[in-house]
């Protein structure tokens, strides 16, 4: 709790007391957490907080910024306090509907956009990529994170992205909206690609159907139920589980997405997936089929294999 001299506390005081509120705790990342929530409570950037050490704080500010404190010292997220979180360079709203995008997802685009620029230099073309002629789908967008980095690197591709959760389309095209991206991206509900099926009853995307894609790639969910019980409180309790889970073992979906973007990508087109952290054992064999070929597993900087990706067989 704050100090009884509540009403003169200074900003390093109120930096130095949420930091050790947080530690104490056992709060990972406890210094940037404290510097975060001080930052939204007061509307400053860290320039400002460091810059300012002895500036007083008003009591409103100080109330909410421990309130703050012990709700995350509670187990909830930095980012749902803040309701931010920053990913590709840009500014991403996130609530308990959708996934917080994670720095390692970042390896993501970089393949594709890796992969993207390569397939290009083979067919004699230039690599320098404006997205001109490609179709991109992202599977499972949630805050439309991905969606948005490659609207923003590719801008002159067509881009769709799906999600199962309605609640999570309007998080993402919220973003879409704020960041300006709207109208580059077509936000469909959809269980994985079944909106692109020529089966799919859903008639507000009939004119999708049998739509084939230059690109692939999704952030799916990985993790297995059996696994929940070591999951951080943060994640446990405050994430979405329809976005978390990937069945008992977690990597069931795969099991499910690879076959379906194989009949929706064009020959030659890629399809590039985030793994869980011992997903790639079950997951590599999927693609390790006349299907597919250049196969590639991207590790990421702590040495975990983060992504796989191949080519659909031309």
């Amino acid at each position: 709790m704050p100090s009884q001299h509540t009403k003169s506390l200074d900003v390093r005081t109120a930096l130095k007391e949420g930091i050790h509120l947080l530690r104490e705790a056992r709060v990972p990342s406890d210094t940037l957490a404290a510097e975060l929530l001080l930052l939204h409570v007061t509307r400053r950037d860290r320039t400002w907080l460091y810059a300012h050490p002895e500036e007083l704080l008003d009591p409103q500010s100080i109330e909410s910024y421990f309130s703050l404190l012990h709700r995350r010292a509670a187990g909830e997220p930095t980012q749902h306090l803040t309701g931010k979180q920053e990913f590709w360079g840009l500014e991403f709203e996130v609530t308990p509907d959708v996934l917080i995008p994670r720095p390692e997802t970042e390896h993501l685009i970089e393949v594709a956009l890796d992969r993207l620029a390569v397939r290009e230099l083979r067919s004699s073309r230039d690599p320098k990529l404006t997205g001109e002629g490609l179709t991109l789908v992202d599977i499972g967008t949630g805050s439309g994170c991905i969606a948005i980095a490659l609207a923003k690197e590719l801008q002159a591709a067509k881009i769709y992205a799906t999600d199962i959760s309605p609640a999570a389309l309007a998080i993402a095209q919220r973003n879409a909206t704020r960041l300006g991206f709207q109208s580059r991206i077509t936000f469909l509900e959809s269980n994985l690609l079944s909106a692109f099926s020529s089966s799919s009853h859903q008639s507000l995307v009939a004119n999708h159907q049998s739509l084939l894609f230059d690109l692939v790639i999704s952030n799916p969910p990985y993790i297995g139920r059996k696994e929940a019980s070591t999951l951080p409180i943060e994640v446990r309790y405050h994430e979405p589980a329809s976005a978390l889970y990937g069945g008992e073992e977690g990597y069931e979906l795969y099991g499910q997405l690879v076959p379906q973007a194989a009949q929706h990508l064009k020959p030659g087109g890629l399809l590039v997936l985030e793994l869980g952290h011992d997903s790639l054992p079950a997951v590599r064999p999927l693609l390790e089929t006349p299907q597919w070929t250049n196969l590639h597993v991207t590790h990421d900087l702590a040495g975990i294999p983060r992504v796989i990706s191949a080519e659909r067989t031309p």
